[in-house]
């Protein structure tokens, strides 16, 4: 919208009460770092749409300003003779950003000389109506700004009444709120369950509890979000939303992401510029071998990382478990990689391990027995035999209270942190082969083979080992595993809390793995399909809606357990082993294969994890009994010459103990193939 000429002298005139505001909610007054005011450029207190409670003056604010500025005619009404961008919209996005962070006097300057303004008188009435707890003055001025719809202006006067009553609570003026609850909230609340909720505040002992019950966080935030709230009933052209401009920069800087199959850096100031399209360097990718770590006499089948990043566990055939403690030190050519405990006291192969919360636990399952570990001394704490066939699952809960653990039997079992059991989903409908919680604690989702015959026991009361080892071989799948037996594979989803089953999906080949993404919306899922055919799939499945959202193809996975998982920033890529010894790394988003890394010896890679705390490292376990750190190129790491070594890492029967090195040249950046002599992996791109 354009000035006017009484506009234009309004915005030039000098105003003698002293330096303007930058935000609505700020309370002193802030220069921009002069006057003697020192500010940090906007961010010393939150502001609202780019206007501060500079006084009105006929109407309209006040803004300091030296002299006249001449207004610019410009032909046209785009911002360049090619381009599609309304000038009028671009430059009042720029008069609000330059308010928003404090340059008052730029923004002035700038309606000035465009001859726009970033919002109407009746725009800045309506904000400091609602700042100002002018609750009248903000519903007349509602209509006036083209709020008609009667829908809308219901819904927006129920809103301004919920404030009122909820700022009159907060002061302890109950009967006051009562009378609104009653005159106004009630005649406009179509929900009595809204209206009962609201009302239910009315008993509230203090404010301690006023604020838990309604999720209140006091008058000056509550008055901001009211206004934000209130901003999708006016035309945005109106009155522009908050830190528009802001929006459009952080939706281009997501997508830019979204094109970056590579993209693995968090997003700071650093790692994301105005200046130029992002993109991340696929040569800091981690697709090398940094460390091999060797202490396991056999197939190593699982292993996860504690939840600090500092330590893995793997667990193995060979009936023990290893806890490694990894430094933290930056530079992998001297980080130091010890072997903190070897768990020896299991009596079968080991399949599971589960770190708990705080990491002073470690679970294992060998068989049907969960044995649980003082992480920190390595003491056997004490052994679970609830389970009557294989465990196959083990699962903190995401409080730390407690785990919950599934298995062939078909139980799902939930302990406390103590290992005393808690409770139970009964007999499932499944043979549990893993299962996985969702991070934001509502659902329980498990994978397994649905049939109506029971295995026979083998000699020490547990079938052989479906989906956790038991055979001589790397845990088998498919239905192999089972004697030919036909099954149906399924996926289910049970309400944590009520424990009802909600969701029962079949879905062909043996499921073996399960991993619920962070945001809690998506399982990933792995398929093992029958040996005669060629192509594997692993589904990112959507738990709400129980559809299959992508897949990732180009592994290899029929006879054996193979087990996918998450990583990168944001869980941005997939990440799994094969039964070609290779480890695949698939766009999350995209499904495009980036990476086939060989390196380990024969047989299947097992199962990866990538590390919680640093984004371009994870782990893998295989069958020729190494576990594998994959990192990014030291050299691009460091940003030092190429030397560096590799551990290969042995213990007594103390079970601790220190690796010892070999001196080790690592390929170039970018090159692809095994360099070494020792069998270090190099790069085998896939794109």
């Amino acid at each position: 919208m354009r000035l006017t000429s009484t506009d234009a002298d309004s915005a030039l005139s000098v105003s003698p009460d002293g330096p303007p505001e930058a935000g609505p909610s700020s309370t002193p007054a802030l220069a921009n770092g002069h006057n003697g005011i020192v500010k940090g450029n906007g961010f010393a207190a939150p502001f609202a749409n780019g206007n501060g409670r500079t006084p009105l003056v006929d109407g309209r604010r006040a803004e300091r300003h030296s002299q006249a500025v001449a207004r610019v005619s410009l032909p046209g009404t785009t911002l360049y003779d090619d381009s599609y961008v309304d000038r009028e919209e671009f430059v009042r996005l720029v008069i609000q950003s330059l308010r928003d962070v404090g340059y008052i006097e730029s923004a002035s300057t700038l309606e000035a000389e465009s001859g726009y303004t970033m919002e109407t008188t009746d725009v800045s009435r309506f904000r400091q109506c609602i700042l100002d707890a002018d609750w009248d003055g903000a519903e007349d001025t509602l209509v006036r700004l083209g709020l008609t719809d009667d829908d809308g202006l219901w819904e927006a006067k129920f809103l301004i009444s919920q404030q009122k009553y909820m700022e009159l609570l907060e002061g302890r003026r109950t009967a006051e709120a009562l009378q609104i609850l009653r005159n106004e909230l009630a005649p406009l609340s179509p929900d009595p369950e809204q209206l009962h909720s609201l009302a239910s505040l009315l008993m509230c002992p203090d404010l301690g509890d006023l604020h838990h019950q309604a999720g209140w966080d006091g008058v000056d935030t509550s008055r901001r979000r009211l206004l934000s709230n209130l901003q999708r009933f006016i035309p945005s052209s109106v009155m522009i939303p908050q830190r528009r401009f802001s929006s459009l920069l952080d939706q281009a800087r997501e997508y830019q992401q979204a094109r970056c199959l590579y993209h693995n850096a968090p997003t700071n100031a650093r790692t994301f510029s105005l200046y130029a399209d992002h993109v991340c360097d696929p040569d800091a990718f981690p697709r090398v071998t940094t460390a091999i770590l060797q202490v396991h006499e056999d197939e190593v089948w699982n292993l996860q990382w504690s939840h600090s990043g500092q330590y893995l566990a793997t667990a193995s055939k060979d009936k023990s478990a290893v806890i490694w403690r990894i430094d933290s030190d930056a530079d992998p050519t001297t980080r130091e990689y010890t072997v903190q405990f070897v768990l020896r006291d299991h009596r079968y192969q080991v399949g599971c391990v589960a770190w708990s919360l705080d990491d002073s636990i470690l679970l294992t399952a060998s068989e049907n027995f969960i044995h649980m570990w003082n992480a920190r001394s390595g003491v056997l704490i004490r052994v679970l035999d609830a389970h009557t066939d294989v465990v196959t699952a083990l699962a903190w809960l995401p409080d730390g209270s407690g785990f919950i653990s599934g298995g062939l039997d078909r139980k799902i079992i939930l302990w406390d942190v103590d290992g005393k059991p808690r409770d139970t989903w009964g007999r499932t409908p499944i043979r549990v082969t893993d299962l996985a919680i969702t991070p934001d604690f509502t659902k329980l989702v498990a994978i397994g083979m649905y049939d109506s015959v029971a295995l026979p026991p083998t000699g020490n009361g547990a079938a052989p080992l479906e989906g956790a080892g038991g055979s001589a071989a790397t845990p088998p799948a498919g239905p192999t595993a089972n004697g030919n037996r036909p099954t149906e594979n399924r996926i289910i989803v049970y309400d944590l809390v009520t424990k009802q089953l909600e969701t029962s999906v079949k879905m062909e080949g043996e499921l073996t793995s399960v991993k619920v993404s962070q945001d809690s919306r998506y399982a990933l899922i792995n398929r093992a399909l029958d040996a005669v055919t060629v192509l594997s799939e692993i589904h990112l499945w959507e738990i709400s809606t129980g559809r299959t959202v992508h897949k990732y193809t180009g592994h290899k996975q029929s006879r054996h357990v193979i087990r996918s998982g998450f990583g990168g920033v944001e869980g941005n890529f997939v990440v799994s082993g094969s039964e070609d010894g290779n480890v695949y790394i698939w766009h999350r988003d995209t499904g495009s294969l980036l990476e086939t890394l060989p390196g380990h010896g024969s047989g299947s890679v097992n199962s990866v994890a990538w590390n919680p705390r640093n984004e371009r490292m994870f782990a893998s376990c295989s069958d020729d009994h190494t576990v594998r750190i994959w990192e990014a190129h030291p050299a691009l790491l460091v940003g030092s010459g190429a030397a560096t070594e590799e551990r290969d890492l042995d213990v007594d029967g103390g079970g601790k103990g220190k690796g010892k090195s070999r001196e080790h040249q690592w390929p170039e950046p970018g090159l692809g193939g095994a360099s070494s002599a020792f069998g270090m992996a190099g790069t085998s791109r896939s794109l």
